[in-house]
């Protein structure tokens, strides 16, 4: 049984920073895109950042380019955000996210490319 489990949110003021870990059970994170994908009140769930743990291409969201990054550390089977210079519109529940299947994703921002999702983890930025 496929298990992603997020934890590191938390509220924070803007300007600070944050480090979300995402820890795979019963799948392995090497040789596959993973991804964090954000949601806000009242928005729709968006692409945040994803990495190719093959070959360590990386993908990030507009809104978080220059401030985001994302990592994978295949021993531990683990997929991290740090997340710096935080600001308000940061706001909100973030989830990690795995493929079914190893190889290329040509949308890999997209949710449509993945099926495994973490129960997510909160993140509040204070002004």
């Amino acid at each position: 049984q496929v298990q992603l489990v997020e934890s590191g949110g938390g509220s924070v003021q803007a300007g600070g920073s944050l480090r979300l870990s995402c820890a795979a059970s019963g799948y392995s994170v090497s040789g596959r895109f993973m991804a964090w994908f954000r949601q806000a009140p009242g928005k729709q769930r968006e692409g945040v950042a994803s990495i190719d743990t093959a070959y360590l291409s990386t993908y990030y969201g507009d809104s978080v380019k220059g401030r985001f990054t994302i990592s994978r550390d295949n021993a531990k089977n683990t997929v991290y955000l740090q997340m710096n210079s935080l600001k308000p519109e940061d706001t909100g529940w973030y989830y990690c996210a795995a493929p079914a299947r190893a190889g290329w994703l040509g949308y890999p921002l997209s949710s449509h490319e993945y099926t495994y999702w973490g129960q997510g983890t909160q993140v509040t930025v204070s002004s």
